[in-house]
């Protein structure tokens, strides 16, 4: 067998005799973002999804029992029920694979089996972690947005960068429903409130937001055209918390993305720890727990995002004369303020014209992310019936499946991942102001955006 007859993919790894006799591995992303799921199992044969309930806090109790009320068999009290909000828990199955020629096997200049199982193995892992960061980021970006287009007159309708957020509310039964006029939104745009009650995605996507949908959105009443004016933030009335750098002079944080300068924020619009002790406590004002692992909360920062802090002048007095720290030695921030920094590189980034590139970390408490996940007796349930093969295993939750040559001369072999789950972040409407004083209006609560250049 000649072998320029081979493929051309599999030609450069044949000996010829001045290639090197390895792979080199390829640079890899820092993962994290699925570490942080509470896991849900999902057996078979129960569908593809799951909704889930989760029951709130019972409003505190601050007024005596009059003495003449408890004389009878209720003892004076009245039955109270907790208020419950769902959400619904989504699988699906993510696959891929490669295939060797045992018989160019035996000619390339390395294990290309192991080889391939490496990269399968590096891509599987990845790929679930994006799906993670995926589900995160949608949630924790939406219901924050501007105007796209300036109203010519007022107006039911504007335009919008991005109607992530704007799309669903729940109802008085805690049910997902689609917003409309029987289940309304209160959105802030510019300076005044209006009730939004529908919502259109436009036909080309012109979004400037990393997984943005651009539309419009449509209120009962019209919008005037000093709230419907290009660059105006659109908020909604249970849109995540968001962390944006604030001005030098009157420390007013910036209203909207596009609102980020270099030139007139604190820290020239970079990360500054009063940043991340705003976000911090507002996560312990909403009552969310730390995650259990570390007993801190967990901010996933890109490595050029976590930099800015060592320009913020608080950090540095925090630091002084500590040069020995192993924040300054190794230029690794671990903790701070009781948040643990996770450094990943697939946090989204996002170039902006007039701004420049714009950087979000993430913030999350415990139980900011749901996974649910295929379980191993439902893999043995759904292979029973047509396959049992040793040659499956399953590791952390993806499948590794090595397939026997099947072609006429028996020398492909065919290596597959698969991966069956799903990620979705639940809510936390009923966790109010009437019952935790501190807590905020936002429906996601276990995780705030940190915007910063």
């Amino acid at each position: 067998m000649a072998l320029n007859n081979l493929p051309a993919a599999l030609q450069s790894v044949i000996q010829t005799g001045f290639l090197e006799h390895q792979f080199g591995l390829p640079l890899r992303a820092k993962l994290g973002f699925r570490a942080i799921a509470d896991r849900e199992p999902f057996t078979a044969n129960i569908g593809e999804t799951i909704t889930k309930t989760r029951t709130g806090l019972l409003p505190a109790v601050t007024s005596a029992m009059a003495p003449a009320a408890n004389s009878d068999i209720t003892s004076g009290l009245t039955p109270q029920n907790y208020s419950v909000e769902q959400y619904i828990l989504s699988i699906a199955q993510y696959a891929a694979n490669m295939q060797i020629n045992i018989v160019t096997q035996k000619v390339a200049i390395s294990d290309l089996y192991l080889r391939n199982a490496y990269a399968l193995g590096e891509q599987a892992f990845r790929s679930v972690d994006t799906l993670a960061q995926q589900t995160l980021y949608n949630t924790y970006m939406g219901g924050n947005t501007r105007v796209r287009t300036t109203l010519g007159s007022a107006g039911a309708t504007v335009a919008v960068d991005d109607i992530r957020g704007f799309q669903t509310t729940l109802n008085s039964a805690g049910q997902v429903v689609p917003v409309s006029g029987t289940n309304p939104v209160n959105v802030v745009i510019g300076a005044d409130v209006y009730s939004l009650t529908g919502f259109a995605a436009d036909g080309t996507n012109v979004s400037t937001t990393p997984g943005g949908i651009s539309g419009s959105l449509t209120f009962s009443t019209s919008v005037t055209v000093a709230d419907g004016t290009a660059g105006n933030p659109v908020v909604s009335a249970v849109a995540p918390y968001v962390v944006r750098p604030s001005t030098s002079s009157g420390n007013v944080m910036a209203a909207t993305t596009a609102a980020i300068s270099s030139a007139n924020d604190i820290n020239n619009g970079k990360l500054t720890m009063q940043m991340v002790l705003n976000a911090k406590a507002t996560m312990s004002a909403n009552g969310v727990p730390v995650v259990d692992a570390t007993g801190m909360y967990h901010l996933y920062v890109d490595p050029l995002q976590a930099t800015g802090l060592y320009s913020d002048p608080a950090f540095q007095q925090f630091f002084r004369g500590q040069v020995t720290t192993e924040e300054y030695r190794r230029g690794v921030i671990a903790e701070l303020l009781g948040v643990r920094i996770e450094e990943t590189n697939l946090n989204p980034v996002q170039t902006l014209a007039g701004v420049g590139t714009v950087r979000r970390g993430l913030l999350v408490g415990q139980g900011a992310l749901v996974e649910g996940i295929f379980t191993d007796t439902a893999y043995a349930e759904a292979l029973d019936t047509v396959d049992k093969d040793d040659m499956i295993t399953l590791v952390d939750g993806i499948a590794h499946v090595t397939r026997e040559p099947l072609d006429a001369l028996k020398q492909v072999v065919t290596q597959t991942w698969s991966y069956i789950g799903g990620f979705v972040v639940p809510t936390d409407v009923t966790t109010n102001p009437n019952t935790i004083p501190t807590a905020t209006n936002s429906a996601a609560k276990r995780g705030i955006m940190i915007e910063s250049l």
